[in-house]
């Protein structure tokens, strides 16, 4: 896909090399932007092959608003370095998503604190109020940030309404272009999908702020070699995207889908090219 294709380009040119937390360098560009037309494919990368199947089993687990990989682990380990022992994740995007303490004062002054379902909000608002530019949805609670292993790195996200389109925005804080990006692209594509046929609307775009994105960097011969991207992410620039699959989703409300319910069709990537996630 060439906004893909034409972010990596980006960072790669005009980015700088600055230290990460993970110990491993990265070359840096302060807020990247793209936006991909939804209506012209599902924008799963074909410059290289991405998992499907991890990809679906993660964004129905964050619909299901779980913050325990116990279910997600029978099908992916994508979130395993970051949970502890008995498997409960501090940033579980989903369970923010449907489960978001909201506190407030009862009449004596007491503090009571109520789950928010930003998710259902979303779509309850769409259906009733399409025009409406409240339609927000937020993973990030301060409390949580402070003491989680990796707080939410795609953190909020924004839908609009334009001719009958759903559209999305996604802001994320901090983005790994090689393993990370892509995922996060196709995931909230395919959000954008299920919700706007729930609500009855077309597809329009995605759109997506990346903060800090960065590509990760190691000099050959040190033991730091295994950690980097670019090698890899110059090889896919030379690569032609070819046609981009489609998606299809069983008619369902959301709370209804399951894995068997979308079907991948006409994906035709080109070989995977193999990173290592910088923990």
């Amino acid at each position: 896909m060439k906004e893909y294709l034409d972010l990596v380009k980006l960072v790669m040119s005009d980015g700088v090399r600055k230290k990460s937390r993970t110990g491993i360098d990265t070359i840096s560009y302060f807020s990247a932007h793209y936006r991909v037309d939804l209506s012209k494919g599902f924008p799963l990368l074909t410059t290289k092959k991405i998992e499907w199947k991890s990809l679906l089993y993660e964004v129905l687990w964050y619909l299901s608003g779980d913050n325990h990989i116990r279910n997600l682990r029978k099908h992916t380990k994508i979130w395993d370095a970051w949970a502890d022992e008995e498997g409960n994740l501090e940033t579980a995007y989903g369970y923010y998503w449907r489960h978001f303490p909201s506190a407030e004062k009862d009449k004596k002054g007491n503090w009571k604190v109520t789950n928010i379902d930003q998710i259902r909000y979303v779509i309850d608002e769409i259906k009733a109020r399409p025009y409406s530019r409240r339609l927000v949805v937020s993973a990030w609670e301060p409390g949580n940030a402070e003491k989680s292993k990796l707080p939410p790195c795609h953190f909020a996200f924004v839908f609009n309404v334009q001719e009958g389109k759903l559209n999305c925005h996604l802001t994320q804080r901090s983005g790994d272009i090689a393993l990370g990006i892509p995922f996060n692209l196709a995931a909230y594509s395919m959000l954008t999908q299920i919700i706007a046929q729930e609500t009855g609307l077309g597809l329009g775009y995605f759109s997506h702020t990346i903060v800090d994105a960065h590509i990760y960097v190691a000099d050959a011969g040190t033991k730091m070699e295994q950690y980097d991207h670019l090698e890899g992410l110059k090889l896919q620039i030379t690569r032609e995207p070819c046609t981009l699959p489609k998606l299809q989703i069983a008619n369902k409300p959301i709370d209804e889908l399951k894995f068997e319910d979308f079907e991948l069709l006409d994906y035709n990537p080109q070989p995977k090219i193999k990173f290592v996630v910088a923990v």
